[in-house]
């Protein structure tokens, strides 16, 4: 991954012609590349997954309820923990021969940040995930939220249109930039005001990392709980990021 590529470059262990690049740098043809294999690593012991709730299953796709608190699949900062993939494996077992639309993720054509909850569709054969990837691609199925974000949004409807990209100050998060972004577009409705709060629904119009709680933050109106990017202590005492 390239995550991995770039811990190998910060521990010296991938060279271009015998001398450790910096990470924008471009071989030029002919160049020699090295990578040298990490150290071994202490077995990880990974917890039992839990049982995910079924929707719905035929013969070729399976429709889930990700709970909150558990990651898709394994990444970055992950190792150990139970995963989707892990769950839906257990209880599908004929994702065990599916390596589409990756190994380490049979069978997931999109994906829900870890501290999300929320409906998946689940591709059960290679035909199925092709398919189901392609619907996402021209934007066939919808992708609708609950947030509840701090304070009281001025307007009753809005779209969010900015461009999002890596933060320049800290690589695991995104935020708005102003140069070389992606382009993003958020619509949000108020359901409701409650004390302090707002019960958006929200519409995503284009499908980025982070994109709803990294709006929703450049804005003044961070999800309730969201750690990473509303406030460190949360008044209201929530325990997860309330997005769905």
């Amino acid at each position: 991954s390239r995550t991995e590529v770039q811990r190998a470059i910060a521990e010296g262990r991938l060279t271009v012609d015998g001398a450790v690049p910096a990470k924008s740098l471009v071989p030029s043809p002919g160049a020699v590349i090295r990578l040298l294999s990490a150290p071994a690593a202490e077995q990880l012991v990974v917890a039992a997954p839990p049982a995910v709730p079924i929707l719905y299953a035929d013969a070729h796709l399976a429709v889930i309820a990700k709970p909150a608190g558990l990651p898709v699949y394994a990444g970055a900062g992950r190792q150990g923990r139970a995963t989707l993939a892990d769950a839906l494996r257990a209880q599908f077992p004929v994702l065990a021969g599916l390596a589409v639309p990756a190994p380490e993720r049979p069978g997931i054509v999109h994906r829900l940040d870890a501290d999300t909850s929320g409906v998946m569709v689940i591709g059960l054969d290679e035909a199925t995930v092709h398919a189901l990837q392609r619907l996402f691609r021209q934007r066939t199925i919808t992708k609708e939220y609950l947030a509840l974000v701090h304070g009281h949004m001025p307007l009753d409807r809005a779209i969010i249109d900015a461009p999002l990209g890596r933060d320049p100050h800290a690589r695991m998060r995104m935020a708005v930039v102003t140069d070389g972004g992606r382009e993003a577009r958020t619509a949000i409705c108020v359901r409701e005001h409650l004390p302090g709060v707002s019960l958006l629904e929200v519409d995503l119009l284009t499908g980025r990392t982070h994109q709803i709680r990294v709006h929703l933050a450049s804005v003044g109106h961070p999800v309730v709980g969201d750690r990473t990017y509303g406030p460190r202590r949360d008044e209201f005492g929530a325990r997860r990021q309330m997005l769905h």
